[in-house]
């Protein structure tokens, strides 16, 4: 799993991480357990780039859940970018593409 911290030019700090190969039952605690870490000492402004995704299931869709809720609290914000033509049928499927800021590009996540 990539970490990366950007300020971007308002001088907000925004956490991109980048879960590799799947986010299943086997990965999602310790991705859920990145994502805690992150908001609560770097910043609750979170960007995850699934670019580099090859398979994700309930229990890697309610990390991202729990992640989306955790920034809201926290009043930051949580994007997703690069999200693979493969995996685009199972945030139709489950209505999540309109739960979740969805960028084409992390950099534009990145600017929104």
């Amino acid at each position: 799993m990539e970490q990366r911290t950007y300020e971007r030019e308002d001088g907000q700090v925004v956490v991109v991480i980048s879960p590799q190969d799947k986010l299943d039952i086997s990965t999602a605690w310790q991705f859920r357990l990145k994502l805690q870490d992150c908001m609560a000492n770097l910043s609750p402004h979170m960007v995850v780039n699934l670019g580099n995704l090859s398979a994700i299931d309930s229990a890697g869709m309610t990390t991202l859940v729990a992640g989306l809720r955790d920034a809201e609290k926290a009043e930051g914000s949580f994007r997703i970018c690069n999200l693979p033509v493969s995996l685009r049928p199972v945030f139709e499927v489950s209505t999540m593409d309109d739960l979740f800021e969805i960028y084409e590009t992390e950099e534009a996540a990145l600017k929104a």
